[in-house]
C-alpha cells in the first residue's frame, strides 16, 4: 500500500486531490496538512512513502517544509504541486530534496504520473518546466539571490514575520527566546537591506515565500 501525505491549505482542492490518488489501487493518503509545519509533523510520525505538498502554505512554505522533511523522514519521497512555475523555486524545491515539481494546472493524470515515478525514486518536472523531456530549465545556471543568504532558521521567521507573527509569537511557535527571534529578525533584515516589516512582507510576497 502506497502511503501518501497531502499538505495544502486549501481544503477543497486538498478533498479533490485525495478523490484522484485514492482512485488508484493500493494508494492511500495516510494524512492531511494545511500548513507546512503540520507537513512536517505528520510525516515524522507517519513516514510516508510520498508527501506532497504545496509552494505556499502557512507557517513553513513548501521549499523548508522539504527541507525538514528531509530530516524527520529521510525515506519520504517529497513532491511539489504548485500553481508557481518560477525556474527559481524548482532549484530551490530540488535542492532542498524535493523528488518532483508539477504544476496545478496539468490534468489529474500528471499528478498520478509523478507521484508513481517519485514514489519509484524517479525524478519527475512537468512537461512546461523542462524544455525537453529529461533536460529541465532549472539546471541553468543563474545569479544567486538574496533570500538564499538566509539561514534555514531565518528564512522560517522571515515567512513568519511577513505572515504578521509577532516576536513572541514565532518564539512559540518554534521553541526558542525572543531575544534569539529578534537576532534572526535584525539579521534577516540586515541580509535582505530591508528597514521595514512592510518592506519585508512585500519582498516575502513577490519571491513565494508566504500564501496570497
Amino acid at each position: 500500500m502506497l502511503q501518501i501525505l497531502l499538505a495544502e491549505d486549501h481544503d477543497v482542492t486538498r478533498q479533490g486531490m485525495r478523490w484522484v490518488l485514492e482512485a488508484e489501487e493500493n494508494w492511500k493518503v495516510c494524512g492531511e496538512a494545511s500548513s507546512g509545519r503540520d507537513a512536517v509533523a505528520l510525516a515524522a510520525s507517519s513516514t510516508p512513502d510520498v508527501a506532497i505538498l504545496d509552494m505556499t502554505m502557512p507557517e513553513l512554505n513548501g521549499v523548508e517544509a522539504t527541507r525538514q522533511i528531509a530530516k524527520v523522514s529521510p525515506a519520504t519521497k517529497v513532491l511539489i504541486f504548485t500553481m508557481h512555475e518560477s525556474e527559481q523555486l524548482v532549484r530551490d524545491a530540488l535542492s532542498a530534496g524535493a523528488q518532483g515539481y508539477v504544476l496545478k494546472s496539468e490534468q489529474s493524470k500528471v499528478l498520478v504520473e509523478a507521484v508513481t515515478a517519485v514514489s519509484r525514486g524517479t525524478r519527475y518536472l512537468s512537461g512546461r518546466l523542462s524544455k525537453s523531456r529529461g533536460e529541465p530549465v532549472w539546471t541553468r545556471s543563474g545569479p544567486p539571490t538574496p533570500v538564499r543568504s538566509l539561514t534555514p532558521r531565518e528564512r522560517e521567521i522571515t515567512q513568519l514575520l511577513a505572515e504578521g507573527k509577532t516576536n513572541w509569537c514565532i518564539a512559540k511557535i518554534l521553541g526558542i527566546s525572543i531575544n534569539t527571534v529578534e537576532t534572526h529578525r535584525g539579521n534577516v533584515m540586515h541580509k535582505l537591506g530591508l528597514e521595514s516589516i512592510v518592506e519585508l512582507v512585500r519582498y516575502a510576497i513577490r519571491n513565494d515565500l508566504v500564501v496570497k
